[in-house]
């Protein structure tokens, strides 16, 4: 995938290409006439006037980051050569680049935050926190509190959080593992500012997300139902009248896998806790870690945070069990519960009366039972947050819009650059030359003025001397004159 950041707000065109850029790994030369539409979009809705102090940033994300780094220098060498030559925006090589998982997440965190306000300056009814920076000289910040989200997808899992106490740790490897995921960026008006210091962890987890953790489930019952039919005779699950009983299915569904050219039969048996039991293994953990797969995990403060749950946290509870927002884990279960325990064909009933949102249809009513399980065994066994936490909030939308990575990447972006300074930027990138060769001209002529200075001056002192010894010859002649006239009247 790619994002292309302006300033301006471009969906349609967005809807329009799909950006899967990666796909031109073999022909990178045609690159940037595959974003051409995209930028001729932008280039019509901003301003003429404008180009040249309009920021264009061209950030690669996950399709680019699985290329080999020849194929991903060879596409974006195309588009730094060949953008500038159709396009006046203000752009350069350092402006377009393939950014890491990390720094997704740095900027989906951004992105929410700045919708919320949370770097905005707080009043006396907000929640604050007590930030600890990295200065030793420096004492604590008292500033509003941000919040974490978590993200999960089809495919994987991402949490970002803000750590704003210092971190001790066990040993040096936990500190190494730590660096990783922890990012430290200062979003002031500029480096001297370091009231808006940030440590914020990040990470993500592939093979989380709701779809992957299915299949990987999947893979285990065929492996586990082989394995064991080898020694009995029952053949369960090999057939349609000895199906395999699924926890994570609603009762009487029946369903199907198949592996390797081997069938799987299924029927549903609507175990929530069952369930749970059977998909907490997936998460990963050993050694009393906090996070799923192993993974370090920073440590929250569940008494003073704030989390949003986007995607699938949202679908979870939304889609179905027509809850979603504010998270509590008990009301949850409890929903989660009932559902799984629903005949299968009561639910396609229900599904038929529209019943559910308008974003439900058969494939979420088949695996809800799984994922909201999976769903909450993320939550409270590989994050550990605690039953009782109230203060999670599942969405989809943020003020009733959709908040993107790329609203926090064009913030960090330009968090140095006031919009005033675009013009004299453009000035500076497009007349290098020019300012040289104005800096001599003036060096030059700045000497030159001195030197006639110290010339008038000199020349002032000479002529006041000569006035001066003009005044004593006369002076002289004066006094000659009242002398001979005094003799001339002596008796």
């Amino acid at each position: 995938m790619i994002c292309v950041c302006f300033q301006s707000y471009l969906s349609s065109i967005l809807e329009i290409l799909p950006l899967s850029i990666s796909t031109l790994a073999k022909t990178p030369t045609q690159a940037s006439d595959y974003l051409h539409p995209l930028l001729s979009f932008a280039a019509a809705h901003v301003p003429e006037n404008k180009h040249k102090e309009t920021p264009l940033y061209i950030l690669c994300t996950a399709g680019m980051r699985l290329l080999p780094e020849s194929q991903q220098a060879a596409i974006l060498e195309d588009l730094v050569t060949d953008v500038p030559l159709d396009f006046d925006f203000l752009f350069s090589r350092s402006h377009a680049e393939v950014i890491s998982g990390k720094q997704e997440g740095v900027y989906a965190w951004i992105g929410i935050n700045f919708v919320l306000g949370r770097f905005d300056h707080a009043d006396e009814e907000d929640a604050t926190v007590e930030v600890t920076t990295g200065s030793q000289n420096q004492q604590p910040i008292s500033r509003r509190r941000t919040v974490g989200i978590m993200d999960m997808g089809g495919a994987s899992l991402q949490i970002a959080y803000e750590v704003p106490s210092a971190i001790t740790f066990n040993s040096p490897q936990e500190e190494e593992a730590a660096k990783s995921v922890l990012a430290e960026f200062n979003l002031g008006c500029d480096v001297e500012h370091t009231q808006h210091v940030y440590r914020v962890y990040v990470t993500t987890f592939l093979g989380f997300g709701g779809n992957m953790a299915r299949q990987r489930y999947e893979d285990q019952l065929v492996n586990n139902t082989l394995a064991k039919n080898r020694f009995l005779t029952t053949q369960a699950g090999l057939s349609e009248d000895k199906p395999y009983l699924d926890p994570c299915l609603p009762v009487s569904l029946t369903d199907t896998v198949v592996r390797d050219n081997r069938t799987l039969y299924l029927r549903g048996q609507g175990d929530w806790t069952r369930c749970q039991d059977a998909v907490r293994p997936f998460m990963g953990l050993h050694n009393g870690t906090m996070s799923p797969g192993g993974v370090y995990q920073a440590p929250i403060n569940f008494s003073n945070s704030e989390f949003y749950g986007f995607s699938e946290f949202y679908y979870c509870m939304e889609d179905v069990l027509r809850m979603g927002g504010q998270y509590n884990s008990e009301k949850y279960s409890r929903a989660a519960m009932d559902y799984c325990s629903t005949k299968w064909s009561t639910l396609k009933e229900r599904l038929d009366n529209k019943l559910f949102s308008q974003q439900a249809d058969i494939s979420r009513l088949k695996y809800q039972c799984f994922k909201s399980a999976w769903m909450y065994e993320v939550l409270h066994s590989g994050f550990r947050f605690p039953t009782n936490y109230l203060n999670l909030k599942t969405a989809q939308l943020v003020y009733d819009k959709e908040v993107q990575w790329t609203l926090g990447a064009i913030l960090f972006k330009t968090r140095f650059l006031p919009l005033r300074d675009l013009q004299q930027e453009t000035l500076r990138q497009s007349h290098p030359s020019w300012l040289r060769s104005s800096f001599v001209y003036n060096h030059h002529l700045f000497s030159f003025c001195i030197l006639v200075v110290v010339l008038a001056i000199l020349l002032y002192i000479l002529r006041l001397r000569r006035i001066h010894q003009r005044e004593l010859r006369q002076a002289e002649v004066l006094n000659l004159l009242w002398a001979e006239e005094g003799e001339a009247l002596l008796p």
